[in-house]
């Protein structure tokens, strides 16, 4: 019989067992011992440094995606992402807390963006995110990658040149507009943030009497998206609507149908207080999530978004304004015109800062 022996330890002293068999059956554990304990290694090594970035979008653009794949293109990092509304997504992130393996939430809205800071961290303070994005457009812990303005469309049938001529988001709430004005609910983060940017440079008081005024003025009660005031007033049922920029150039671009894109020519933009401030700009941003497991490369795809490659790319398929200089808008968009005044003095961190006092004002008022 073969002869073999291994050692093992027992408290003091080695055992020495002879026999062929336990020999033959030790041996095998041994060996499946160290290949499972290489596979855990490599398994380990492999989480470790996986070259992949996770991103919590509510940004519903198809073209996006083709953003991301772009950016593992270049770089080689995949992009894992993960869809829905933003207050299912930011929900998620904090109920996962230090298990969560988001690195970057990208949303609408600057004021969703401050609102949510305190799940955010820093470190978006590069040299290429600060050259590419002016201040008033970011924090350490988030940026802008896209603008849009929140504007006025009218009626030109119905609404005169000199009842237009200095035009102001203050001056919605004059009485001469009174049945005539239709927006959106007060629950509506756009809306929340326009008054947030009203009371940063107005005061919540000013304000305040400004959102009965605005109630007073509606010609219906709010319902709908930034879309269905535009319809409103292209069927007449009100003179004038707020809404954002780029559904009037995804209506007129016939993307939701040759209904809407007829309705969208029948109304045409004005952008409010080019005396003064500017008109109100707001943002798509992304934020870095804290405890962001591939932080490193949730930074270079936010540089990445910030090249004029990608930004020729946003602009052109969802209608916003470039954040950096030097990218041109979609022809719709350049059609509305681009000489207009921006609001660059109202820093839209005060957005996240002001919301609570704005939907307390609106709420006041009886803005549904």
């Amino acid at each position: 019989m073969k002869i073999g022996c291994v050692i093992i330890a027992n408290d003091n002293h080695y055992q020495y067992i002879v026999n062929d068999n336990h020999y033959q059956l030790t041996r095998e554990i041994m060996k499946k011992t160290i290949i499972i304990g290489y596979l855990l290694l490599i398994s380990f090594a492999g989480s470790l440094f996986a070259n992949e970035v996770n991103i919590f979008s509510a940004r519903h653009y198809d073209s996006d995606v083709q953003l991301y794949e772009k950016f593992t293109a270049k770089t080689g990092i995949k992009v894992n992402v993960v869809s829905g509304k933003s207050g299912a997504l930011e929900k998620r992130i904090i109920e996962e807390g230090a298990d969560s393996q988001a690195d970057l939430y990208i949303t609408a809205d600057a004021g969703r963006l401050g609102a949510f800071e305190a799940y955010l961290q820093g470190g978006l303070t590069s040299a290429a995110i600060k050259s590419a994005v002016p201040s008033n457009f970011r924090t350490s812990k988030w940026t802008g990658i896209a603008k849009r303005a929140r504007i006025v469309y009218f009626a030109p049938e119905r609404v005169s040149g000199s009842e237009l001529a200095g035009l102001t988001y203050e001056s919605l709430a004059d009485p001469k507009w009174k049945g005539r004005l239709v927006i959106r609910a007060s629950n509506n983060i756009y809306n929340q943030s326009l008054v947030a940017s009203l009371i940063k440079n107005n005061g919540k008081g000013k304000v305040a009497d400004w959102s009965k005024g605005m109630v007073s003025n509606m010609a219906r009660s709010p319902k709908g998206n930034d879309r269905a005031q535009i319809l409103a007033v292209a069927a007449g049922e009100a003179d004038i609507a707020v809404a954002n920029t780029y559904y009037l150039a995804l209506m007129l671009s016939g993307k939701k149908g040759p209904e809407q894109q007829a309705a969208a020519k029948k109304v045409k933009p004005f952008f409010p207080n080019q005396d003064g401030r500017g008109t109100h700009m707001n943002i798509s941003g992304a934020g870095l999530v804290k405890g962001a497991p591939n932080k490193a490369n949730a930074i270079k795809l936010v540089e990445f978004l910030l090249s004029e490659e990608a930004q020729n790319h946003i602009v052109n398929n969802t209608f916003e304004y470039p954040m950096i200089k030097g990218v041109s808008p979609h022809p719709l968009v350049v059609n509305m015109g681009l000489d207009f005044k921006q609001d660059l003095k109202t820093k839209v961190v005060n957005y996240g800062k002001r919301q609570a006092d704005a939907l307390e004002v609106m709420t006041a008022a009886g803005w549904k």
